[in-house]
């Protein structure tokens, strides 16, 4: 108990830490988000007509998007969630640039009553160097 009392500083940077390494498992874990890949996707969009839904800026759009893809800015996506009402029965594949804004669509989505909701592993730029098509 005494090694305790005396290095307790010691002992709490040792939990931080590993509660930080554990974290983005946790995260992954708990989120609603499912990320799929570049094959992944194809098959979704060749199989079963998947929503492809662009969340980037428009200035980033207008520089090259997925082929057939719904461009709502995340700014905008809860406002103008209602306009993707019709396709609610079709799987989503959300991207924006390399992926990192995609978790909070993913869960805007669900509230909107989307059940079947993907983000890309990588977002646009794994897309694009996988040399898959897009458009400009």
């Amino acid at each position: 108990m005494s090694f305790v009392e005396s290095n307790w500083m010691l002992i709490l940077v040792m939990v931080l830490s590993g509660a930080m390494l554990i974290w983005p498992y946790l995260q992954r874990v708990i989120s609603p988000l499912q990320e799929i890949g570049n094959l992944n996707a194809t098959h979704l969009i060749n199989t079963r007509n998947a929503v492809l839904l662009d969340i980037r800026e428009t200035a980033e759009y207008d520089g090259g998007h997925m082929p057939n893809a719904v461009h709502i800015p995340l700014g905008q996506l809860k406002s103008r969630g209602s306009e993707l009402a019709k396709l609610v029965a079709r799987p989503v594949v959300v991207y924006c640039e390399r992926g990192m804004r995609t978790r909070g669509a993913v869960s805007l989505l669900g509230k909107l009553g989307f059940k079947e909701v993907y983000g890309l592993a990588g977002g646009f730029k794994a897309w694009k160097d996988a040399g898959l098509p897009i458009e400009r």
